[in-house]
């Protein structure tokens, strides 16, 4: 016997209309949302940043490839790093379909990460993606996008996700909702450290991020960026579990990789 409230239909209708007018009421809140980004002032982009990709060595200006608009996300894959994040590996699951689209309607899109060039593209051949990714690797891309921090920075404090965070405690407590999770090997954060082969400060010098920019009159103008959980609404599978019957009901890390899923 379910222990949730049940109802008649009349009554599950009657429940239902009043959700689907605070439904209506947030997509009008998100609609204007939308409207405040877009109206964001843009920022020039003088510095002439590096990339490699799959084409050879490109300019911010060439990822654009023919565009007028840019999405960036900023993909946790350092140097260091033996796979991707899981997180970030699940969020390019949802992405990696949209890509078609978003290039059909004048958007770019590519990945960055600071892994050499050449672990970008075989994790991208594993995981079955065929979205484009750039290393930033010897850049000051991902430093000046706020998602890489030295080793001096963490211990001294980070600016991440448009506030300071103490000494090696912001984006744990990101991961673990407590700024009081002990670093133990049994934490969140050393869990998903070891899925990418690193400890956890190492896997937490690259960190997650979107940034949208535009292209006009050969100009590059920096627009947009959000992290953390500014990231919601682009993670794909969560906006479906957020309509199933027990919602995210999670406790922990729970997701995987896409190929990993039912591995003993």
């Amino acid at each position: 016997m379910t222990m949730h409230v049940t109802g008649t239909r009349k009554q599950w209708l009657e429940a239902r209309l009043d959700l689907l007018a605070a439904e209506k009421e947030l997509t009008r809140r998100s609609d204007a949302l939308a409207e405040l980004r877009q109206k964001l002032p843009w920022v020039r982009i003088d510095k002439d940043y590096r990339f490699d990709t799959a084409a050879g060595s490109a300019s911010l200006v060439d990822l654009f490839k023919g565009r007028s608009q840019l999405l960036v996300y900023h993909f946790m894959f350092g140097p260091d790093y033996k796979a991707g994040c899981p997180s970030c590996s699940s969020i390019a699951d949802g992405v990696n379909g949209s890509v078609v689209h978003l290039e059909n309607h004048d958007v770019a899109f590519t990945a960055i990460s600071r892994a050499p060039l050449e672990k970008l593209l075989a994790y991208r051949q594993r995981m079955g993606w065929s979205f484009d990714w750039a290393s930033s690797f010897g850049s000051d891309f991902n430093s000046d996008f706020g998602v890489w921090f030295s080793e001096e920075q963490q211990r001294a404090g980070i600016d991440y996700n448009y506030r300071r965070e103490p000494a090696m405690a912001g984006p744990a407590a990101e991961l673990t909702d407590s700024k009081s999770q002990p670093r133990d090997d049994d934490s969140p954060v050393a869990q998903f450290a070891a899925t990418t082969g690193t400890d956890a400060a190492t896997f937490l010098r690259d960190l997650p991020g979107l940034s949208a920019f535009v292209l006009e009159d050969g100009q590059v103008y920096h627009t947009y960026s959000a992290y953390s959980r500014g990231l919601d609404g682009i993670w794909g599978m969560y906006q479906w579990l957020d309509r199933a019957p027990k919602g995210r009901n999670e406790t922990g890390f729970w997701w995987r990789r896409n190929d990993e899923y039912g591995r003993a």
